[in-house]
């Protein structure tokens, strides 16, 4: 299984993105909890892998840190939660945050991710009580260090990539733009979090 990917980032458009590495090119889902932490394409990066294999398919999903890539796992390990879905958990919310949540049973928090309903929330913080321990002092990973490079449409695209509809997205995003948000990365970051009031 591959565990980590070492190489150049070629491409990144939330949410896959293009390693090269040696010649070959993987590609990578990520949540944008990565995606705020990525250097410039053409730059070298360093990710987490988490490799998952289907009948069909062989699928790589990226995260800056293993603690990312850890709550990746317990995510997937509560019946009705999905690579995709776990994904769009950790866009909208840290790890830190997000084992809080856990943590104190925060069902209504939950449920403002998209494709998470409360039945699917109560699960997930049944299943997950008492696994949050090693999150405890891990710090919120969302935090942009890009450079400027702001496109409304990039910041809409990829929320839509995460289940938002496009409507709601670009009703934040109009709201934000004026905001201090040079980079998309900011945009998407703020956005998420006015989506998830």
């Amino acid at each position: 299984m591959i565990g980590r990917i070492s190489g150049v980032l070629m491409e990144k458009e939330p949410p896959r993105l293009l390693v090269d590495v040696s010649g070959v090119g993987y590609e990578i889902d990520a949540p944008m909890s990565t995606f705020y932490q990525l250097p410039a394409v053409s730059e070298p990066v360093v990710l987490h892998i988490q490799t998952v294999v289907r009948e069909d398919a062989l699928l790589l999903y990226g995260f800056y840190s293993k603690a990312e890539r850890s709550m990746f796992n317990k995510l997937v390990s509560v019946s009705g939660i999905g690579p995709r879905l776990a994904l769009t958990v950790l866009s909208g919310m840290g790890v830190a945050e997000l084992a809080t949540a856990i943590g104190n049973q925060e069902v209504d928090l939950l449920i403002r991710v998209p494709g998470i309903g409360r039945k699917t929330a109560e699960r997930l913080l049944l299943d997950l009580k008492d696994k949050m321990e090693m999150f405890g002092g891990v710090a919120d990973l969302a935090d942009s260090k890009l450079p400027a490079a702001s496109v409304v449409d990039e910041a809409a695209d990829a929320l839509e990539a995460l289940g938002y509809k496009r409507t709601e997205a670009m009703r934040i995003i109009r709201k934000l733009d004026g905001e201090v948000h040079t980079a998309s990365e900011s945009l998407i970051k703020a956005a998420l979090k006015g989506l998830m009031r």
